[in-house]
């Protein structure tokens, strides 16, 4: 199902891979030349799951209307987005599939994955612990997919193909929001063990723990992109205790700190791991200028989602509460009170696509 609906989108990319790719943002030009990645594989979280958590036992589900409603058929994949995400629109700027697939949907054969693969699940994080809350995949466990999907492509294809694949591939690593908003604010047990400061470096030994075993098993290009400010989030908006309804930049602060290591970390690798490219994207800016000056962007709400109030829905409570979906989600930044809409993805996805270009082709 999840591959019908990008149908329309493939034929496309098929001529594309002949071609070359040019995308033009604010004036700039992105010009992707084809078949430099072979394929873009996912690591993280709802910003980057294209429909895992349909196939576990959890809550943290997008697989209901109004999720989807401008993806394709208008039918929901299991993106946490109004239509495509980030990862989609770097696939395709690459002259690859525009829609990546989720590694759990057994209805895709290792063919149809071997462009592309999300192996990332909704309401995970960098820490086992964020994983357990709502019962979801740890980074651990993509990690194992990854080996299991790297063995399935050697069957498949053979061990010399199979290592330019993996070898080539671009790998996008996006997560460590919920470990704070989800784990650590919201519950007891991080606070009572780490300060934030200390949490944020357990979190960065995690982040390098993972990047080493990619490496380890072949990968070499690689994009880990920043935390967003957190604290703008319509959910975190509105449970700003010290100033509801602004931003929480307390929050927004960890963020920078966090992508500051995580820079600091990127550049370290780089010098240690044979071959590697690691990539900081820094997506921070970006958003905190669209929220600032929204209208600059061509969005007139930056402050709720567009789906119900705005203010607190994600998930099931935006499946509950239709009747106050707003009508063109373009205007809006984001679509529930903490992913963004398709829209949003795209100048994320343009942003990221500026900062690798250059390091990848």
């Amino acid at each position: 199902m999840a591959l019908r609906r990008c149908l329309p989108w493939l034929m496309m990319s098929l001529l594309a891979q002949a071609l070359v790719v040019v995308h033009r943002r604010g004036g700039g030009v992105v010009v992707a030349a084809a078949g430099k990645v072979p394929a873009v594989i996912v690591f993280g979280d709802s910003s980057v799951d294209t429909g895992n958590n349909n196939f576990i036992p959890t809550i943290a589900r997008s697989n209901f209307w109004p999720y989807g409603r401008d993806y394709a058929d208008g039918l929901p994949t299991g993106r946490f987005s109004n239509g495509r995400l980030s990862t989609d629109f770097i696939s395709e700027a690459f002259g690859l599939p525009p829609c990546i697939p989720a590694y759990l949907d057994t209805n895709l054969t290792i063919d149809q994955l071997a462009t592309g693969v999300s192996f990332a699940s909704a309401a995970t994080g960098l820490d086992n612990a964020t994983a357990g809350v709502l019962s979801v995949i740890t980074i651990g466990e993509q990690l194992q997919y990854f080996r299991e999907y790297k063995e399935r492509l050697r069957i498949a294809k053979g061990e010399a193909k199979a290592g330019e694949i993996i070898g080539e591939a671009l790998y996008i690593w996006s997560i460590g929001t919920n470990d704070f908003i989800e784990k650590y604010y919201n519950l007891p047990e991080r606070r009572l063990q780490y300060t934030v400061a200390e949490y944020s470096a357990y979190l960065l030994g995690l982040a390098e723990s993972a990047i080493r075993d990619v490496h380890s098993l072949g990968g070499r290009k690689m994009d880990f992109t920043g935390l967003t400010p957190m604290g703008c989030l319509p959910a975190e908006r509105i449970g700003n205790r010290n100033d509801p309804g602004e931003c929480n930049e307390d929050y927004n602060a960890v963020a920078r700190s966090f992508n500051s290591k995580l820079l600091d970390l990127a550049a370290k690798l780089n010098k240690e791991l044979p071959g590697l490219q690691l990539v900081y994207a820094d997506t921070y800016k970006l958003l905190a200028s669209v929220v600032d000056k929204p209208a600059d962007y061509g969005f007139e709400n930056a402050v709720q989602g567009c789906c119900g109030t705005g203010l607190f829905e994600a998930g099931y409570f935006c499946g509950l509460s239709t009747s106050l979906l707003c009508e063109n989600a373009s205007d809006y930044v984001f679509f529930d009170a903490i992913h963004p809409t398709e829209k949003m993805y795209k100048l994320i996805a343009d942003a990221v696509i500026n900062t690798t270009l250059h390091v990848f082709l």
